[in-house]
């Protein structure tokens, strides 16, 4: 295990309204996927009570809606505004690219989706891989140059990737991404979207850290949000053990939503990126091999190997570039 990882002052009890004690981030803006429900909503209201201007990047408007009320009402902020984004359709990850004006600061890849069986894009895509990274992908992809003239403007611009303990079950399977030969495991496309995330954050800071762009993944421990809506018996049954032998304990969505905001807006992190964050801080690394309940608040190799980083990025690219919109 490394020993020379990056620490912060907060724990696995630190809240999302703790992390931003105290800051001023007015002048920057961010934009939170998935900002409707769950961490997202603890995500960006912590972001507007210190003055950021946060655009909810949702896929039901009329829940976006009552979100940004509700973040209003409770910030006191203006600046907290709704576009529609659906990840999974890549017109709507366009749309929302073109529309895009001006300068970004701070993007937030925190829309998450777990299914209980496989369904597919109208490409022909697992809905999970194509949701969780390939839509993250294309929306940081069209959204670098935004990025990069955040990044003059403020000492540097951030994406955060929203990943998980899960991605301990599976690296990426670049033989077959999309489940066209092995059977249907949806546990085992969900943690190949998980790896997938935090392989984005390794190859972003590779390739952009040098326009002052860099990218973290975080894994926001064990929250009960309306992700796990659709799990099945089994994924029930499986969260529930993971629990029992200690691989994670529930916190609260504030806690859930701290480790993010940490990547967003701790200076220790404002020029260090491709990390995998834990409870606040950079998780140590353990082998592929290693067993997920031995290594709670570690992260994989494969996760963050370089080579795998690259080789995502390139048929990522592909992919989401074949026919374009």
């Amino acid at each position: 295990m490394a020993t020379d990882l990056i620490t912060t002052g907060f724990t696995e009890h630190s809240t999302a309204a703790e992390v931003v004690h105290g800051l001023d981030l007015h002048g920057l803006r961010a934009v939170v996927t998935g900002a409707s429900s769950g961490i997202g909503v603890e995500t960006a209201r912590a972001l507007a009570s210190v003055g950021a201007e946060v655009t909810l990047a949702v896929r039901n408007v009329a829940a976006g809606d009552a979100t940004a009320e509700a973040i209003r009402a409770s910030t006191g902020s203006s600046a907290v505004r709704v576009r529609r984004l659906d990840l999974a359709d890549r017109r709507s990850v366009a749309g929302f690219v073109a529309q895009w004006e001006g300068a970004l600061h701070l993007l937030v890849n925190n829309a998450g989706l777990v299914t209980g069986g496989l369904d597919r894009t109208p490409e022909g895509w697992e809905l999970q891989l194509a949701t969780n990274h390939l839509g993250h992908f294309a929306l940081a992809d069209g959204l670098h140059g935004a990025l990069a003239l955040g990044a003059s403007q403020r000492d540097g611009a951030r994406v955060v990737s929203v990943s998980s303990t899960a991605h301990m079950r599976a690296g990426v399977d670049f033989d077959d991404l999309h489940f066209a030969h092995r059977d249907y495991d949806p546990q085992i496309a969900y943690a190949q979207s998980k790896t997938a995330n935090s392989l984005f954050a390794v190859e972003a800071t590779r390739r952009w850290a040098g326009e002052g762009i860099v990218a973290n993944a975080v894994n926001p421990g064990g929250v009960a949000t309306g992700l796990q809506r659709h799990f099945t018996p089994r994924q029930r049954a499986s969260l529930d053990a993971a629990e029992a032998a200690g691989v994670f304990t529930y916190k609260t969505v504030p806690q859930g939503a701290a480790t993010t905001l940490v990547a967003a807006v701790d200076p220790a992190f404002a020029h260090s990126g491709g990390h995998y964050l834990d409870d606040g801080q950079e998780a140590y690394t353990v082998p592929d091999d290693a067993e997920m309940a031995d290594h709670p608040h570690g992260v994989k190799a494969w996760a963050l190997d370089p080579g795998f980083a690259i080789r995502l990025w390139t048929v990522s690219a592909e992919l989401v570039r074949a026919t374009g919109p």
